[in-house]
């Protein structure tokens, strides 16, 4: 008895007042959140109820709206934090009787303790009828299940609100400080810190105010300003992310690259129906480039094409692929569901698969004659077909693009280097959306339209890089919120220190290193007493030799060197690739129409003067990217810069064979 009384005692020492503040601010997220709170207070089955949201958010004040906005308010609001409830003080949760609970941290509790509190959001504890709240920065499917879930949506996704929030802290706190009048705020500081991302949101706002008005004081000691100078407002170290978001600045270009009409008609109405056509000329017409238009197409327009685009637009070209066309196409017509994707790291298996094939693809490719053989450049398009179309089958959304295509393995790779990124505001996501209807699908919502959710199985604002990302449009189209940005952004972006390096990907760069190697096999290996006289001809056992041998050449050489220099070097292995790809391009691709038609071809001059051009832009930023990723001395940086030079000066001596 004695101790039931004594806990009692303290549990008026936990009493929560009357909520400091409303919700501040007039955009649509302040206006929903103001929603949610009105109807989390409204009605008489008090719900339990759980505020999640990112720290500095005073998640404690709007439990606090929501109890005194109910019926509830002339009972007590107990708030007991993650660290009140220890020890002797978890009795605390035996006295409540009818009164309220406020949980804050729920998500740093033991488990133990986790269950108790769901039993009392349950109604099952005895001696307790009152109300639960909880407030957490994670999510916790537990609690989820069991409570009404409110999303406090950070600042840096209400930038709009950020003018109301500062001027609302300046009329709150200037009287304490002095002023009679509150001083006005310029709009080139609101302008300004629009671009701040406040990780520590209201918390770090209300500690931003306070120091521009005292130091406001003391810079004016005699007179106290009528308006706050703007150089008093800043937030310390400044992160410039350096991007520009396009579709603020043409807003129209959303609804065009986002049309479902425009996919669709493009997809399933060009692209799917080119594809057949060019297989079928590859069967039935000339074999060879020069006669055959579509190959011809194939070798000299879509290689350095592809090549060309991969700093532009990254892996778009996954995006219209007509090999996952008909992949899709399998998969409505299959008799059976799909499969969900495996629940493991597939690319612990996967990408040494998908470098392996790569490698195969290239041996065939050499040995075979691919370039100048139309039927079986068809059988490699048909093969690679066959792969979408069993895996779409098999396994939900794009399972194939994402771990076991080679194409789709390279464009993943060299979309590091492309200068626009699909992106979602993380804080936007996480405060705002309730469907994550980008990344699993879902019925049109709000802005959003219906979708079967990203293709490659991702977030957009998860994606470290562009690896998986195809730029479809997906996730833009599902987005209820307009959180998904297309953005500008320096070259290279992703390669930076302290970047993920997926399991595999290395070898992949190795594996086309090698492919340049074994093209021009003649120059390195020539010498060889069992190099034949000729790749295409000739018994296949030396062929099939010197072609391993020349592809393994970039692997050898590579062995115990640094992942990061790897990485480094990608803009020059992007170049090589090009250079590797640029005569055929430039000499053969004008040659597309029948004989008597105009046609063009470079000089070999010209040609020459593009190839050195292209290598001396690769090794340029691969010297840039040494400096960034290994972090390394000058002294050392400059023997990398004069390695990757040589290395640079080797390929592009190898491709002017």
């Amino acid at each position: 008895m004695e101790n039931s009384f004594v806990a009692q005692s303290e549990l008026f020492l936990h009493v929560l007042g009357r909520p400091r503040r409303g919700v501040v601010g007039s955009s649509r997220y302040a206006c929903r959140l103001r929603q949610s709170l009105i109807d989390a207070s409204k009605g008489s089955l008090r719900p339990p109820l759980l505020i999640r949201g990112e720290p500095g958010l005073q998640k404690d004040n709007i439990a606090a709206l929501v109890h005194y906005g109910s019926a509830d308010r002339r009972k007590l609001f107990v708030h007991l934090s993650a660290s009140d409830l220890k020890g002797n003080k978890v009795k605390l949760l035996d006295v409540l009787g009818d009164n309220s609970l406020l949980v804050s941290g729920v998500d740093r509790l033991e488990t133990l303790l986790q269950e108790r509190l769901l039993k009392m959001a349950r109604g099952q504890q005895k001696n307790f009828s009152g109300r639960v709240m909880f407030t957490s920065e994670s999510s916790l499917p537990a609690f989820d299940k069991e409570c009404r879930v409110i999303r406090v949506p950070p600042l840096r996704v209400r930038r709009s609100d950020l003018g109301d929030w500062l001027r609302y802290y300046l009329r709150l706190q200037s009287p304490e400080l002095g002023w009679s009048r509150c001083p006005q705020l310029p709009e080139a500081v609101v302008r300004r810190l629009q671009n701040h991302d406040f990780p520590n949101n209201v918390r770090e706002l209300e500690e931003l105010v306070d120091r521009a008005l005292r130091q406001a004081r003391v810079v004016n000691r005699q007179q106290l300003p009528d308006s706050i100078p703007e150089e008093v407002f800043w937030t310390g170290e400044r992160n410039d992310k350096a991007r520009f978001d396009v579709w603020r600045w043409k807003p129209q270009l959303r609804e065009l690259m986002c049309s479902p009409r425009l996919w669709n008609g493009l997809l399933f109405g060009v692209v799917s129906w080119v594809f057949v056509a060019v297989n079928l000329a590859l069967w039935l017409g000339p074999q060879s480039r020069s006669d055959n238009p579509a190959l011809n197409l194939f070798w000299a327009w879509w290689w350095p094409l592809i090549l060309i685009s991969y700093p532009v637009v990254g892996r778009f070209w996954c995006a219209i692929c007509p090999f996952m066309v008909w992949g899709r196409i399998a998969q409505w017509v299959a008799p059976w569901k799909p499969f969900a994707w495996p629940h493991r790291d597939s690319d612990r298996w996967a990408s040494p698969v998908l470098a392996a094939a790569f490698a195969l693809i290239l041996v065939w490719e050499e040995v075979w004659n691919l370039e100048d053989t139309a039927w079986l450049s068809s059988c490699l398009l048909l093969l690679i077909t066959a792969g979408a179309v069993v895996s779409s089958m098999l396994f939900e959304k794009r399972y194939w693009c994402r771990y076991l295509c080679p194409v789709g393995g390279m464009n993943g790779l060299f979309a590091k280097l492309s200068i626009l990124e699909l992106r979602a505001e993380a804080g936007t996501c996480s405060g705002s959306c309730s469907s994550y209807a980008c990344f699993k699908g879902g019925p049109a919502e709000g802005e959003g339209m219906e979708t079967s959710g990203c293709p490659l199985g991702t977030h957009p604002a998860h994606l470290q890089d562009n690896r998986n990302c195809v730029l479809c449009m997906t996730c833009t189209q599902a987005c209820p919120n307009r959180s998904v940005q297309l953005r500008l952004r320096p070259p290279a972006a992703d390669l930076r220190t302290g970047m993920h390096i997926p399991y595999g990907e290395p070898g992949l760069m190795l594996v086309l290193a090698g492919g340049i190697t074994l093209h021009h096999w003649q120059r390195l290996l020539g010498w060889l007493p069992i190099a034949p006289s000729s790749m295409h001809e000739g018994p296949l056992l030396p062929r099939l030799s010197i072609s391993v041998l020349a592809l393994a050449i970039p692997s050898l050489v590579g062995l115990g060197v640094n992942r990061r220099w790897l990485y480094a070097t990608l803009p020059l292995l992007w170049a090589l690739l090009l250079a590797r790809h640029l005569p055929m391009g430039m000499l053969e691709a004008g040659i597309l129409l029948p004989p008597g038609w105009p046609s063009w071809s470079a000089d070999p001059h010209v040609l020459g003067f593009c190839q050195t051009l292209t290598v001396i832009i690769g090794w340029t930023a691969s010297s840039v990217l040494t400096r960034r990723l290994l972090n390394v001395s000058r002294w050392h940086w400059f023997l990398a810069s004069v390695a990757i030079a040589l290395i640079g000066f080797g390929g592009r001596w190898l491709v002017s064979a």
